[in-house]
């Protein structure tokens, strides 16, 4: 594995197995972070992109959920054959995971000062109580709360400041990897905008790598270096932030994403959404996911799984479209 890279996952396959069907959540992931670097993984509702990140921690839902297929190397680890006990270990504090909504991240009847230094006490960092504490009272103040607020409880905070102290979980124990599901989709606006900016802030601060999940392409444009388009369970398209936004070639999925945006600089009636629905993840449609839905779709896309494509450097579409190019 690649030193610079952090985490490296290849050919991953989840499931869930339920009573009516088995739903192929994740098919055929590939996907590599580097240090320090931000990855936007960008999908409408329903492509995998959550399933992913409980992959990566191994928190599928018990009995339903399996990884039946793949690898997923964490600091030169595969984390699919480690033990349950070693991957305990890891979650919180070497990967942290910011869930997409805080209410149901933080328990009613604990204070959030208690469950801040929950994970500092499993994983032994700081010696006593007092150590902790203070810890605590750091971290309070590093995500913009006062630290007398410890004492409170989850009820007494409003949305963006719930989401604060989920941040402040997170980032508690200095992960090397933070995977940030929908941080920032139940907030407005402004609260928004201030939550990515103290993500960021401390991304630099503790040099955290991030996998920011999101439906959003402003706040990749504004966050990310690297992003990785999702449909159907698989990666369709990867690169850098300038490949994706500024390249000649992309996927007509992507194409379509970019063409559900507002333009200020272009008048126009109405946007232009995908037809379509995501398909079943239970009955995936043969060849390439996206045919029942692509404009050019061809013969060979209704029969043959499209090849990846490399288009010049990290630059990545899978799609027939490109394999004459």
């Amino acid at each position: 594995m690649d030193d610079e890279k952090l985490l490296d996952i290849r050919g991953l396959y989840t499931q869930y197995d339920t009573d009516d069907d088995v739903v192929y959540a994740v098919n055929n992931l590939s996907l590599s972070l580097s240090k320090g670097r931000t990855l936007g993984l960008v999908g409408e509702t329903g492509a995998g992109k959550t399933t992913t990140c409980l992959s990566i921690l191994r928190l599928l839902p018990d009995k339903i959920g399996k990884i039946t297929a793949g690898e997923i190397y964490f600091d030169g680890k595969n984390l699919i054959d480690l033990h349950e006990e070693d991957m305990r270990q890891i979650r919180g504090n070497d990967i942290a995971m910011i869930f997409q909504d805080p209410l149901s991240s933080l328990n009613p009847v604990y204070t959030v000062g208690m469950q801040i230094g929950e994970a500092l006490k499993y994983h032994g960092i700081y010696k006593n109580e007092k150590e902790i504490d203070k810890r605590v009272e750091e971290m309070l103040e590093l995500v913009g709360l006062p630290k007398e607020r410890k004492n409170d409880y989850p009820h007494q905070f409003s949305g963006g400041m719930k989401q604060r102290v989920v941040i402040a979980m997170a980032l508690a124990c200095e992960p090397k990897l933070l995977l940030a599901d929908e941080p920032t989709t139940a907030l407005d606006v402004t609260i928004q905008a201030q939550v990515l900016k103290l993500m960021n802030d401390l991304k630099e601060h503790l040099n955290t790598s991030m996998i920011l999940v999101t439906h959003d392409l402003g706040i990749v444009a504004e966050t990310c270096e690297d992003v990785a388009v999702m449909y159907a369970g698989s990666i369709i398209e990867k690169g850098s932030a300038e490949d994706i936004f500024n390249g000649e070639n992309h996927h007509p999925y992507t194409v379509g994403l970019f063409a559900s945006i507002p333009n200020l600089k272009v008048k126009t009636r109405r946007l232009k959404p995908i037809d379509g629905l995501m398909p079943d993840p239970a009955n995936l449609p043969k060849g390439c996911t996206f045919s029942p839905r692509c404009p050019h779709c061809m013969d060979i896309c209704k029969t043959e799984e499209p090849p990846c494509v490399m288009m010049g450097g990290e630059h990545m579409i899978k799609c027939h479209l490109f394999t004459s190019k």
